[in-house]
């Protein structure tokens, strides 16, 4: 779930950009892997900085932070997530807020770089005395900002797919989203269920999009499909032809891809000018359902030739019924007020940031309500027991309908839109998958599920 490099050599802010050099894959998770232990050994003796651990003026207003890439490749992924921000915030506004504060949203540009990403933050904690919660870190710059936000003790729900994070204990770290691993072997399984016996692999250089490529080689050799070819997309570039000119010279029946920003749409362009006007199919990860990537494909390629010819995996988010109507009602509230949001609005609700942190935002501001208290190392743990609920507890689908049942002296288990939570010791909680596609104006259907039974038969 998006992600890119902590492998990336970049520049410092203010600096001249550049193509970044990446290092060795195993290297670079060795270290990260690494980095985390040590951080998460070390956090514990770390002391609590104003802002994340004192008593909020009467009345101030309480910051939820969007963590993100609002610049660079993934520049799409930090107004995704404020979009979701804005949504759930002014439905708890409209609610009085917790505990007599409101609650505003700030955006925090990591511009996709661990090296700009560490600055930010630390001016994150410098700079807002009443933070409440941070959302956002993708795998662009998780680990190294997760250690970061975990030594000042401040919760966060982050969207990095990283399997770094299914076994090293950050206590103030959330997630809902799945291990990309297990999206690989979800691409895998759309492949074989289309018939496809032979795919050529294109994802761009970033980390986040590397760490598909070896367990998706994996698990198609164990599902009897050929890899034509592999090929890794620098997301700095402009053209792909050399790329394209590999991929259709090995005669793959689809494509399974994540390259982001200009990347994706533009190999596509140029494989349907090098292929006699013809496209081939796509394999796309959770990151392609989002309304700047589908403006882009569909202007490469044209609306109607992309839709036809698009699958993506998913999370599994509801469509209807209780849970969904609220957050329907929160997202869509917030068109056209969102700064660097574009295209149909409504695919928001289907994207896995708009849905999961959505949830998470809920489910940070009901523990709030629970332990009445906004200090991170108070309400947390009460995130765990409102997600995953009590015996007799109350379920509810709102953070209107939930709000009101703690005030009435009732357990809660909170459903929204993504589904019940399960956490686990690691904080986290990831669903099942489905299968997305387009229509030809945006809009996005699901066609199917996968059941975990399916991703186990995959896995190497």
């Amino acid at each position: 779930m998006k992600s890119t490099n902590p492998g990336t050599v970049a520049p410092a802010a203010g600096e001249p950009r550049h193509t970044p050099r990446l290092l060795p894959l195993g290297a670079v998770a060795g270290a990260a892997a690494l980095a985390l232990v040590l951080a998460a050994c070390g956090s514990s003796t770390s002391s609590t900085p104003s802002g994340s651990g004192s008593t909020p003026k009467a009345g101030a207003a309480l910051t939820v932070a969007d963590v993100a890439p609002f610049s660079g490749v993934d520049a799409a992924l930090g107004p995704t997530y404020l979009a979701t921000c804005y949504g759930a915030t002014s439905v708890i506004n409209a609610q009085g807020g917790v505990l007599g504060h409101k609650l505003a949203c700030k955006s925090v540009d990591t511009r996709g770089e661990p090296a700009d990403a560490v600055p930010a933050v630390n001016q994150l904690f410098a700079s807002t005395p009443n933070l409440a919660l941070v959302i956002g870190c993708t795998s662009d710059e998780a680990a190294s900002v997760v250690p970061i936000i975990n030594a000042r003790k401040m919760n966060m729900f982050c969207m990095t797919g990283q399997s770094e994070f299914d076994h090293v204990h950050f206590p103030y770290f959330y997630r809902l989203v799945p291990p990309d691993l297990e999206e690989s072997y979800a691409m895998v399984d759309i492949a074989k269920r289309l018939g496809y016996k032979k795919v050529a692999l294109a994802f761009g250089n970033d980390i986040g999009s590397q760490t598909f490529v070896p367990p998706a080689i994996a698990s198609l050799k164990k599902a009897g499909i050929a890899v034509t070819t592999s090929q890794t997309l620098d997301l700095k570039a402009n053209t792909f032809r050399t790329e394209a000119e590999a991929i259709i010279h090995s005669h793959p029946q689809a494509i399974m891809t994540e390259a982001l920003g200009t990347a994706d749409p533009t190999l596509f362009a140029e494989i349907k000018q090098l292929n006699g006007g013809k496209t081939i199919p796509i394999i796309a990860t959770s990151a392609a359902i989002s309304p700047p990537f589908f403006k882009a494909a569909a202007a490469a390629v044209g609306a109607s030739t992309f839709a036809s010819n698009f699958h993506a995996d998913n999370l599994v988010v509801e469509s209807a019924g209780p849970a969904y109507g609220p957050f329907k009602s929160a997202l869509l509230s917030q068109q056209g007020k969102v700064p660097g949001t574009s295209g149909n609005f409504t695919t928001y609700l289907s994207a896995p940031g708009g849905v999961h942190l959505y949830d998470g935002i809920n489910l940070a501001a009901l523990a709030m309500l629970m332990s009445k208290s906004t200090n991170p190392s108070v309400y947390g743990p009460d995130i765990v027991k409102i997600g995953d609920g009590v015996p007799g507890a109350t379920v509810c689908y709102s953070f209107a309908q939930c709000a009101a049942a703690l005030k009435a002296g009732k357990s809660i288990r909170y459903e929204g839109p993504g589904g019940p939570t399960s956490f686990d010791s690691y904080h986290d909680s990831t669903g099942i998958f489905q299968i997305d596609t387009y229509s030809p104006s945006g809009q996005v259907n699901v066609v199917g599920n996968i059941p975990t039974a399916d991703l186990r038969a995959l896995q190497p």
